[in-house]
């Protein structure tokens, strides 16, 4: 079977004179077959010269015509331009093309504009079939390295949902970010639209669906005190929340990971950024969770998978704290058994309790530092099952660990980002409010909103220092001396 590839300029009276002649061979011949292709005049030498590079081939003119090698495979045999092909078609098959110029020049106006046709159409279609722009900031690190996998292979967003990812960092890091790109195009994930790398702070986030804030700042306590930290976090997000408010879509979800400041940049992209709806930020705590599961599992002996409801409660990369109390386990092996989905209350089968008061609650700032040290796997899991169960719920009765923004729930004061026990559906989360507190917990979740009460304090104090003339209420005296009294006497 002859086929033939037949390739040229939308508008070219000669590649007009050809595409006639082939379509009356293919007409008449059972056993020949043509695949045209046209190119817009903008686009066709760039088009030619890469296919003449990628075949070894020495053509300048259009049309280009091959015939593609059915039965053996390999690169197609070159036959030239058209007089080549009117040669072949009269040597071959003993016909030929009488075609008159002014009939070729007809034919090749109307080829362009059917192409333009075309062309439109397909963007068109493209426009109809959103992806959803994903911007993830210091894009460099190994957590987007780990993480662009997970969003792209369709466990996330869902297989019929395509996105386009754009990764943000500093110029310095631009070979990186290259990198990165290039590995993820090769990898060819069917519903990764696109995804690109910006060096350029103005064209952040522009069309953002999420943005994920990965932001850290190198903590080294003997350098630097726990203001300059703060500032240097109220500095990012003094960059970032503006161009959110700007660039991004007006529901826009942001979520807050990293190492350090997890809940602060969460609450200061809000404090910088009004026109963010609070309920579309949120901090990730699921990595403090996954990990102590993991070591409850260890203890049990069982699968880590079966360990449900652990709550982290207050300042996830800060003071923390581990709530055991409403933990449940599912598919665990002991003298009592039932249906898969019938679950054991956790502090009913660990009968040791020195354990859990002890070396447990003693493990917690272990925990913080496995988390911490961890190479990028264990956040970027993180940061995609929060997503998974923003898009789609939370599995059914499971509490899932997230930072959000306080409106007195379980006597936590308002206007801080607190990690608690949330739900999600129907593409929003809610506290889950019903759960019982007992005095103990109730006494550790004021101590613990005391550090991040005193945290926002220093960082509006920054504000204050930068913005001496505004007069937001975030910033006024009269908000930040509500906030004082709020705190013990000498917490300060």
């Amino acid at each position: 079977m002859a086929k033939l590839v037949l390739a040229g300029k939308a508008n070219c009276p000669y590649y007009a004179k050809a595409e006639l002649l082939a379509d009356y061979l293919q007409a008449n011949l059972l056993d020949f077959k043509v695949h045209k292709i046209t190119q817009h005049p903008d686009k066709w030498e760039q088009w030619l010269h890469d296919i003449c590079e990628m075949n070894g081939w020495e053509h300048r003119q259009s049309p280009i015509i091959w015939r593609e090698l059915l039965d053996r495979g390999g690169k197609g045999l070159l036959l030239g331009g058209v007089n080549d092909f009117l040669e072949y078609a009269q040597h071959y098959y003993g016909i030929t093309s009488m075609m008159l110029s002014e009939e070729m020049l007809d034919i090749a106006e109307e080829n362009l504009q059917a192409h333009i046709e075309i062309e439109k159409e397909e963007e068109e279609i493209k426009s109809l079939i959103k992806p959803l722009q994903i911007w993830i900031t210091s894009a460099s690190g190994p957590i987007c390295y780990q993480l662009i996998p997970l969003l792209a292979n369709g466990e996330v967003f869902g297989m019929t949902t395509e996105i386009s990812i754009h990764l943000l960092d500093t110029g310095q890091f631009k070979e990186v970010l290259c990198g990165i790109v290039m590995e993820a195009e090769d990898m060819a994930f069917p519903l990764l639209r696109s995804i690109s790398e910006h060096t350029e702070i103005d064209e952040a986030f522009v069309q953002a669906d999420i943005i994920i804030v990965l932001d850290d700042v190198l903590l080294n306590c003997e350098a630097q005190s726990l203001e300059n930290y703060i500032r240097e976090v109220s500095e990012i997000c003094q960059v970032y929340a503006p161009l959110i408010e700007k660039n991004a879509k007006r529901e826009v979800r942001v979520i807050s990971s990293g190492k350090t400041f997890v809940n602060l940049k969460a609450m200061m992209i809000m404090t910088y950024g009004p026109s963010i709806k609070p309920e579309n930020v949120i901090a990730i705590a699921t990595s403090w969770e996954s990990t102590a599961k993991a070591m409850l599992a260890r203890k049990l002996n069982m699968n880590a998978a079966g360990v449900k409801d652990v709550i982290v409660w207050g300042n996830i990369t800060g003071c923390n704290y581990i709530d055991l109390s409403h933990a449940k386990l599912y598919g665990y092996d002991c003298a009592l058994w039932g249906p898969a989905d019938f679950p054991h209350p956790l502090l009913n089968v660990i009968y040791d309790s020195k354990w859990i008061h002890s070396e447990f609650q003693s493990a917690q700032s272990s925990l913080s530092s496995q988390v911490c040290h961890c190479v990028g796997i264990l956040p970027a899991h993180a940061v995609a099952s929060v997503l998974r169960y923003w898009y789609h719920g939370s599995p059914p009765g499971e509490i899932v660990s997230v930072g959000v923004l306080t409106k007195g729930q379980f006597c936590i004061p308002e206007g801080i980002v607190f990690s608690m026990p949330v739900r999600f559906q129907n593409g929003n989360w809610e506290v889950v409010t019903e759960l019982e507190i007992n005095e103990t917990t109730q006494e550790i979740l004021g101590r613990l909103a005391h550090e991040l009460i005193q945290e926002k304090l220093i960082a509006l104090k920054e504000i204050k220092e930068m913005h001496p003339y505004g007069a937001d209420k975030i910033t006024s005296k009269k908000y930040l001396h509500q906030e004082m009294e709020t705190l013990p006497t000498g917490s300060l």
